[in-house]
């Protein structure tokens, strides 16, 4: 795309490319001249959209932080509205983790959350917790949601695992239950055991008090 003249080139096109270059490469890979070359334009049209590197990290973030914000519940009881909120949540950290990084990098990880964490107090309010409660349904959602999604990132990245679960779960190695040794033995199903662990820890949460 050749677009030396300011007119072509639009602000948002080039946080979009840069956002797609720390998408593949991270933080590290973006750089104003790469960026030109991305876009296949000059520099100083990168320049003027944006201004210098620093300040196009910083649109960066707000662009991540926004989309954060966009996050709506859906369903009909407040099980099902936290549950879908906790999966979109979980969906942007999981398809954005180089831009996550970026927003930690750059201390704004609690503003990054704070979106996510006022749907989740709107939710704990429409089913009847305040205070403390509603305080600690918030923040338990929040850390199941991303405490999942780094155990399931590190698993990924892990190296090859030698013996593995197959190995290491065979019939004999569960007692009298040779089932559970079978599904431990099985590749995790990681977005069912998310909805899993959810549910159980928004149920509990709403449960009546000492109950």
């Amino acid at each position: 795309m050749a677009s030396g003249a300011r007119g072509a080139l639009t602000r948002e096109a080039v946080l979009e490319a840069a956002a797609g270059l720390v998408r593949r490469r991270g933080p590290d890979a973006l750089t104003m001249r790469g960026l030109a070359a991305e876009l296949g334009t000059a520099v100083t049209s990168i320049y003027w959209h944006v201004g210098g590197r620093e300040a196009l990290l910083d649109a960066l973030v707000e662009r991540t932080v926004a989309g954060l914000g966009e996050i709506r519940p859906s369903g009909r009881t407040p099980e099902q509205r936290v549950l879908s909120v906790a999966r979109a949540l979980r969906r942007q950290l999981r398809d954005h983790p180089h831009l996550v990084a970026l927003v930690h990098e750059r201390g704004l990880t609690e503003r990054m959350f704070l979106p996510a964490q006022r749907v989740l107090v709107r939710e704990a309010h429409a089913a009847g917790l305040r205070g403390a409660r509603a305080a600690e349904f918030v923040r338990a959602v929040q850390f199941q949601v991303v405490g999942h999604v780094l155990v399931e990132r590190n698993r990924e990245r892990a190296p090859a695992q030698h013996p593995g679960e197959p190995e290491l779960w065979r019939a004999g190695s569960a007692g009298d239950d040779p089932a559970l040794a079978r599904a431990l033995a099985r590749p995790v199903d990681t977005e069912r055991l998310f909805v899993t662990a959810v549910r159980a820890l928004v149920r509990s949460l709403l449960a009546p008090h000492g109950v």
